[in-house]
């Protein structure tokens, strides 16, 4: 009785069968040609390549920031020092065979020179049973170059400028120190999703407000729109065309006005038109219609539409200003009698509303205007808008 086994294409030595399961496997596998598999296992290992590795990888990284130039673009990836990114670039050049199972490999560096890194590569895993290894030793030359960013930043580059401005008055260093919190927020929050363009180019104080000089008009404008939304005011754009890219399209550099509200929370302002003289208005918000607390009564203020953010008055102080003043006496429910925090004489004043009954003391505004009441920094603070 004969006996059917199969035999090596290549030397002619019987192949040990294998079991049902491997031979299903590859005959559903359309990448492992017959010829290959059938192989023995000396034929097979004559041509076994465990580890494919190029003969040398070139890095390019910007000696700025750190950043890996890989296909057509830079990337950041992160790394610490050199060393990381040749590890990094070595894992991403180098492919172990399909065949090898319970691959396990290490790495060495060994720094040559300032610019060159000898990765030694240790691999070990099983092929058709039979545990295998392999090392490999792969240079990686770094380039130093400055990237497109760091290019940029270095030569001052910007697209579009944000000037903060307030009407007839100077922003203060609330307002300006928000603008350049809200300009390197914004920054981050755009390189944490990977973009590149972003920066912050230049922030300078002018004698009346401050210039943000940003990367791109979309830093502009979310900039402008955020300060707008916090204070209020107004912003108008505009262009200047500043040059042409290599494809002969117009490059622009777009200007971004914004104009904050002439009064800022904490101001006490006069109203110029007051049919009823209700009496000043300590301010609460400038966004939208302008919004405060009448000091004679302590009702609710809003400026009309027409109105705005900024209506016709006189600024007579800040609620900062205030003084802390003694309660003399409570003469009813319309008046306070107070001491004057100048000449200490009692005087009658109006009661807000807000005040106290069994308050000691007030802190109190002296002006043009008269002598007014005005609420403590917790309640001015907790206050509606």
């Amino acid at each position: 009785m004969s006996e059917s086994r199969a035999f090596c294409p290549r030397c002619g030595d019987p192949v040990p069968e294998r079991s049902a399961d491997d031979e299903s496997d590859d005959a559903a596998d359309p990448l492992r040609p017959g010829s290959e598999v059938d192989l023995c296992d000396s034929c097979y290992f004559e041509d076994f390549d465990f580890v494919d590795a190029p003969n040398r990888i070139d890095v390019r990284v910007c000696a700025r920031c750190g950043a890996v130039y890989r296909g057509n673009r830079w990337v950041d990836v992160g790394a610490q020092d050199y060393t990381d990114i040749a590890i990094e670039e070595v894992s991403e050049a180098l492919s172990v065979h399909v065949d090898v199972e319970d691959v396990a490999w290490q790495v060495e560096p060994e720094q040559v020179d300032q610019n060159t890194i000898r990765m030694h590569c240790f691999f070990t895993g099983v092929v058709r049973g039979t545990p295998v290894e392999e090392q490999v030793m792969v240079p990686v030359k770094i380039a130093r170059q400055t990237c497109q960013r760091c290019g940029r930043i270095a030569g001052d580059y910007y697209a579009s400028i944000v000037q903060i401005r307030a009407e007839g008055r100077t922003p203060t260093s609330e307002e300006t120190d928000r603008a350049k919190e809200i300009a390197h927020s914004i920054v981050a929050d755009m390189e944490a999703t990977g973009d590149r363009n972003a920066f912050v180019t230049e922030v300078s104080e002018t004698d009346d407000g401050l210039n943000i000089k940003v990367s791109t008009n979309k830093i502009g404008k979310k900039i402008s729109n955020k300060m707008v939304e916090e204070f209020g005011g107004t912003v108008n754009d505009a262009e200047t065309l500043v040059t042409e890219d290599s494809d002969g399209n117009e490059v622009y550099r777009v200007t971004f006005a914004v104009r904050l509200p002439p009064y800022t929370p904490g101001d006490v302002i006069d109203l110029a038109d007051d049919a009823d003289d209700d009496g000043p208005v300590l301010v609460r918000s400038a966004r939208g219609n302008l919004k405060g607390t009448r000091v004679t009564t302590g009702e609710r203020y809003e400026a009309s539409y027409e109105e705005g953010n900024s209506p016709d008055a006189r600024k007579l102080g800040e609620h900062e200003d205030a003084e802390e003043t003694t309660v003399v006496t409570v003469e009813d429910e319309n008046a306070v009698q107070v001491l004057d925090p100048e000449t200490y004489q009692a005087k009658t004043v109006a009661r807000p509303d807000y005040f106290d009954a069994d308050a000691e003391t007030v802190p109190v505004l002296k002006s043009r205007a008269g002598l007014h009441i005005l609420p403590d920094e917790s309640a001015s603070a907790s206050a509606e808008e």
